[in-house]
């Protein structure tokens, strides 16, 4: 027994030493081809057994295992599982590149690759965050593509209360015009005043493969000075396999979306066609925001080389949705939480007095050029032709019952009428104020590699731009005809000469309709004018880089032109305004240190000099040149710290951004027909305040963490500080929305506080994959220290704090023989604790202020005579956040 004793320790010290002597390690990269970046977080195991890992930030893993063959099985949601052949006891795989599932239009190859700016482009770091298609598609639901960016740091997402397509977006809080958007390297904010409209993009979450959100100075090498930073939307392309999806979504509020895809594949190993048609409709969450629209999607793929990609593309999302604007707590409080006082009913049936319309077909050509192994030249041509606009009132003040629009009082009043006369106080009807515009650019970047180490880049960026904005009838309501007279301008004035002009012709609302149509333009009241806006700009990037440091260099220099023709308000003499020419640039320089693998540091700084907007050249929307637009000076600071490991990564920023000579405006709507002297601005019209000379410094520090603890658990979090303030004076304009001025004043702003944003915010989050292809997931975010969105104040008012909590389940059933086709299951609940908020204020009354300030012996204060709700001035404007909401989609892919 002894011996036998002796002989089974000696076989089991045998079989442990021989086991560990027979243990294979398996090490490689997972990347997603579509960004050509790395993948964390991907699961990698060796089949048949428990071995498993996941990857670490940079898409690396190492796996150990005592097998000495078999295969290798890689997997992440939104993905083909990939399975690998291995053999020996040292293996590495390479880099294994993911495939995105069927349900996406995969790509062919990345649209315009050279132009389109993603962070892996550049060695240096900068402050960034990147969302997949599947991310993009399973967060989207029914909201703004805006929404799928809110777990975020530094990102701040509002105005969806106002309707679909009305959100706005904050990068650092810095609003939309001072953030660069880009569509598969082509710049789409507005070019007269930079801001972004997602009503016009609102198909964006079906085509998109990829959102890279670049905070500050980026690595965008484009002649563009954004100030909060660069949103890369890289567009879905043409597929390389035959095969598609359709898929249906609902939502609360009856909402319904429909969509339907369909790739022929590679034919001939060279063509191929992908399109993508999608309908949606719904109520609004909020009273009388109904909204319903297309999106269609048609790429054409050719590969005539090895050398040469080409694709054209063309998408485009025409809509319509009834708008809400913020209301007085107070209306709120009488009406209900959801009140919109902008519609009513017409014989019984629904009717909006504000509509939002539009229709923005954007087409692409893009082509990259292999020109050798060091050098490459990308090229995108682009075009986009917006046709469209937004409904209101006209002529006298609406007549309102309960809160709502009585149309048919106001019809029946106009019937009295008869024929409506501008001014008479009796006669009113719907207009449409028309924005139209014709949009053609050619952006280019040459790549060449001087060596191993230094990386040189070359470009252009050239637009030219031609918009047109007028008013019509979009409804008489019982009047025959509508006459107005105007006085006609010279140069500096407004001389005696007068002109009066009558339209008989009205345009419904329909975006499609306003893509082919239009009144003539003796059919336009209140205004007509056009602009063309030209731009050039050239760029260039030099960076070195090997294992342990990098450095670059970055420089853009642009030129633009403006000219407004205003055929309305002036002598046909004088309709052309004067040429303003302004030029900018802007530099920027970075470096960064590798301490080992998992430690780096990162600093950056750039300067912009930036001209000023269309908007804010020409004075009070008329010929004459604004003397206070001077060009805009901008001087970013940044570093940062990164930590990378196999389980968890973590990333800390800090920056400081100074903008000098800037230019803010804001808009509230007039509670009560609101006198400023010679003009009474009516209830309900909207009133415009710009900030003139405006300087702002932002500084922060934000941090963001990725863990795996789990093969099967991801966690995530971020954190943001902020301190977001006002320097110095501004000089303040009021005006309506017919562009008059109000009223003018020279104000101290010091040390007020930048609006519209959280300065500071946190998150966490985690997805847990219950069992294969079945994972839940949540998400809680806070918010702190949000101020009124009015601009630049001494003393802005501050919004209570808030939370919310979104939580999703997705899965993904096999179907078909081979198991090669899917249905996809996504349930998501949105602020699933109901938790009731305010997103925005847009006024700033203090509860010490007098309730009657015009009456010098009335003292009564907000505070005093209880008139508060959430600790807060009941006469304030704002909205209250969305409640809870919940939508579903079931997805067919083949």
């Amino acid at each position: 027994m002894k011996q036998f004793k002796k002989l089974m320790l000696a076989f089991l010290l045998l079989f442990a030493v021989s086991s560990a002597i027979s243990q294979t390690k398996i090490t490689g990269t997972v990347n997603d081809p579509q960004l050509g970046g790395s993948l964390p977080g991907a699961n990698v195991s060796v089949k048949g057994t428990t071995d498993g890992t996941s990857t670490d930030i940079d898409g690396k893993f190492t796996l150990v295992t005592s097998k000495t063959s078999g295969e290798v099985v890689i997997s992440f949601m939104g993905y083909i599982t990939k399975t690998i052949a291995f053999s020996g006891t040292n293996v590495d795989l390479g880099t294994l590149n993911l495939e995105t599932d069927a349900s996406q239009l995969d790509e062919v190859l990345v649209v315009g690759r050279g132009i389109i700016d993603l962070a892996k482009d550049r060695k240096t770091p900068i402050a960034v965050s990147t969302l997949t298609a599947a991310e993009i598609q399973d967060k989207v639901g029914s909201a703004d593509i805006t929404q799928t960016m809110v777990n975020t740091p530094s990102v701040y997402v509002t105005g969806q209360a106002g309707g679909f397509g009305d959100s706005k977006i904050t990068v650092r809080g810095f609003t939309q015009d001072n953030t660069a958007y880009l569509l598969n390297g082509q710049p789409i904010n507005g070019m007269e005043d930079g801001l972004m409209y997602w009503s016009n993009w609102s198909g964006m979450s079906d085509i998109a493969n990829a959102i890279q959100i670049q905070r500050g100075l980026g690595s965008s090498k484009l002649a563009i000075s954004s100030v909060g930073g660069t949103v890369n939307f890289i567009t879905k392309a043409t597929s390389m396999r035959e095969g598609g999806f359709v898929s249906a979504g609902v939502a609360n509020d009856d909402y319904l979306k429909t969509t339907a895809a369909y790739n022929t594949g590679l034919i001939n190993g060279k063509f191929g066609v992908s399109v993508l048609f999608t309908h949606w409709q719904g109520d609004g969450y909020n009273d009388g925001t109904r909204g319903q629209g297309q999106n269609y999607f048609i790429s054409f793929g050719y590969k005539p080389s090895e050398k040469h990609n080409l694709n054209f593309l063309i998408t485009g999302a025409p809509q319509e949705h009834d708008q809400n604007f913020t209301k007085r707590l107070s209306d709120y409080q009488t009406y209900g939480r959801k009140y919109n006082g902008n519609w009513g009913t017409l014989n019984g049936k629904y009717q909006s007095e504000r509509t939002n319309f539009y229709h923005k077909p954007v087409a692409n050509l893009n082509w990259d050029w292999a020109i050798n192994d060091k050098s490459e030249l990308s090229t995108v041509l682009y075009a986009s032709w917006g046709r469209g606009g937004g409904t209101g009132n006209y002529g006298a003040s609406a007549i309102k019952s309960n809160g709502q629009i009585d149309f048919d009082a106001i019809r029946d009043r106009n019937l009295a009428v008869g024929d409506g006369v501008q001014g008479d106080g009796q006669s009113y009807l719907i207009r449409s104020s028309v924005n139209n515009h014709n949009w053609y650019g050619l952006v280019t970047n040459y790549k060449h590699e001087i060596s191993e180490n230094l990386v040189f880049n070359l470009g252009a960026d050239l637009r030219t731009y031609y918009g047109t904005h007028f008013r019509q009838a979009e409804n008489f309501l019982g009047l025959n005809s509508w006459t107005e007279s105007r006085g006609l301008r010279d140069g500096n004035s407004v001389p005696g000469a007068t002109a009066t002009n009558t339209i008989t012709e009205s345009m419904g609302v329909n975006p499609w309709g306003a893509t082919f149509n239009s009144l003539g333009e003796d059919q336009r009241i209140d205004y007509d004018n056009s602009e063309r806006i030209s731009y050039g700009g050239f760029f260039g990037q030099m960076e070195y880089s090997n294992d342990m440091f990098s450095v670059f260099v970055q420089g853009a220099v642009s030129t633009q032109s403006h000219q407004r023709f205003d055929r309305y308000d002036y002598l046909a003499q004088f309709e052309d305004s004067e040429k303003v020419n302004n030029t900018g640039f802007n530099v920027k320089a970075g470096g960064s240190f590798n301490l080992n693998e998992q430690n780096s540091f990162y600093v950056n700084a750039g300067y912009y000099s930036r001209q000023p907007y269309h908007d804010n050249i020409y004075l009070n929307f008329t010929n004459l040149i604004n003397p206070l637009t001077n060009n805009e000076k901008i001087l970013g600071l940044e570093a940062g710290y990164s930590f990378k490991s196999q389980y968890f990564s973590a990333n800390v920023n800090a920056y400081r951004t100074s903008w000098k000579d800037r230019v803010t405006t804001n808009s509230r709507a007039a509670t009560e027909d609101d006198d400023f002297g010679s003009i009474v601005v009516p209830v309900g019209n909207q009133i415009y305040t710009t900030n003139e000379g405006v300087e702002q410094l932002h500084s922060g520090i934000e941090v963001d963490v990725v863990a795996k603890p789990l093969p099967n658990l991801d966690l995530r979090g971020f954190l943001s500080l902020g301190d977001w303030e006002y320097k110095g004076n501004a000089a303040k304009t009021v005006r309506d929305e017919d562009r008059n001025v109000l009223s003018r004043a020279i104000t101290d702003v010091d040390g007020g506080k930048v609006g519209d944003a959280a300065q500071v915010s946190a998150g966490a989050g985690f997805k847990y994959e219950i069992m294969e292809r079945f994972s839940v997931d949540a998400d809680y975010r806070y918010y702190e220290k949000v101020y009124s969105r009015v601009g630049a104040v001494k003393n802005n008012l501050e919004l209570p704090s808030y939370g919310i909590v979104d939580a999703g389940l997705s899965y993904k059933m096999l179907v078909g023989a081979d198991k090669s086709k899917s249905v996809y299951f996504r349930f998501n609940m949105n602020n699933l604790l109901h938790n009731i908020y305010l997103s925005e204020l847009s006024t700033n009354i203090k509860t010490t202020d007098r309730i009657n300030p015009n009456v010098a012996t009335d003292m009564r204060t907000y505070e005093s005579e209880g008139r508060l709700i959430n600790g807060l001035a009941d006469a304030n404007q704002g909205y209250y956040g969305f409640g809870r909401t919940w939508n579903f989609t079931i997805r067919y892919n083949f």
